[in-house]
């Protein structure tokens, strides 16, 4: 994905180098950027069309980083689809597709154009607006809870295998024994790279795999009342994301506050967002929680009665790709 002396689309008043390229789509948009998908346009000044943008990432003849909004999504996307099985692909817009030119990169990226300055920002005599740049992943904050939202929706399969289903405990425990260290989340905020580019700076872990209490169908409750308390997790967070997901279905949210992809030939990877909170499921499977008043944790959530119906329901609501 490193770019050639081909690989120009107009910027400002200049060539940009293009390094790679992003969607910003109701079903596809970078999480640093908002909850959803206007919000995540209003992060870039731009109108949330419904057809979406393609961002490319790239530097000028200066050196200085631009973020370019083109309305020719195909393009981008065929672009995108292209590097990731390896194949080389010129990325050249049009010049008359270019919606904006913003200085600044809202991800990470790990390469840089050739035979230029090294990646910095634009001049303010060039472009007086604040240039855009990338969360910072020592803190947590809203955009650090997606981006670890991101990770695990990438990497299910790893931290499916750590959670034991066993380890879900009844109402009125606070945590289930056993937390670990989750993978680097650093990678959900780099921009795909061009093969053969050199490895990002190393961020800190943040997000640790903790296996709180959710929905428990595995102990018999004693009495009535503790049956009847048993389809609703204790971990009050986790109540209260279940119960605002759970309004999503009746008053339908923001554009790209849920979504839906593929995951296996039964099964959909279902990701959902609103103040404060992100959940990951597999329609098939469970779910997992991030709060932002839970700095670096991550909440299983079972099965459970209420869990399946729950994610069907979004699912049949949520914005998928085309």
């Amino acid at each position: 994905m490193a770019g050639t002396d081909e690989d120009v689309v107009a910027a400002a008043d200049d060539a940009l180098y293009v390094l790679t390229a992003v969607l910003l789509t109701p079903a596809k948009f970078p999480s640093v950027l908002g909850d959803d998908y206007p919000e995540a346009c209003a992060a870039l000044g731009l109108a949330p069309l419904a057809e979406g943008y393609g961002l490319v990432l790239g530097q000028d003849g200066d050196g200085s980083r631009w973020t370019v909004a083109i309305d020719d999504v195909s393009l981008v996307a065929v672009a995108i689809a292209s590097w990731d099985c390896g194949m080389e692909y010129e990325l050249s817009p049009d010049e008359r597709s270019v919606v904006a030119a913003l200085p600044g990169w809202p991800l990470a990226v790990a390469v840089a154009a050739p035979g230029v300055p090294a990646p910095h920002d634009p001049d303010p005599e060039a472009d007086d607006r604040p240039p855009l740049a990338p969360p910072d992943t020592t803190v947590w904050g809203p955009a650090q809870r997606r981006l670890g939202a991101d990770e695990i929706a990438l990497q299910w399969a790893t931290w499916r295998e750590q959670v034991d289903d066993s380890a879900f405990v009844a109402p009125g425990s606070s945590k289930a024994p056993g937390s670990s260290k989750a993978p680097d989340t650093s990678e959900a905020l780099e921009a795909s790279e061009a093969p053969g580019s050199s490895e990002a700076p190393e961020a800190s872990e943040k997000l640790e795999s903790s296996t709180a209490p959710g929905d428990d169908e595995g102990q018999a409750a004693d009495t009535p009342d503790e049956s009847a308390e048993k389809a609703l997790p204790s971990h009050s967070g986790i109540r209260r994301v279940l119960a605002e997901a759970r309004t999503y279905i009746d008053s339908p949210p923001p554009l790209g506050r849920v979504r839906s992809s593929f995951a296996t030939a039964d099964a959909r990877t279902l990701r959902a967002d609103g103040p404060g909170w992100s959940l990951v499921a597999r329609t098939d499977d469970m779910a997992f929680v991030l709060l932002d008043e839970e700095p670096g944790e991550v909440l299983p959530v079972g099965r459970g009665p209420e869990l399946p119906g729950l994610l069907e329901a979004l699912d049949k609501m949520a914005v998928r790709p085309n």
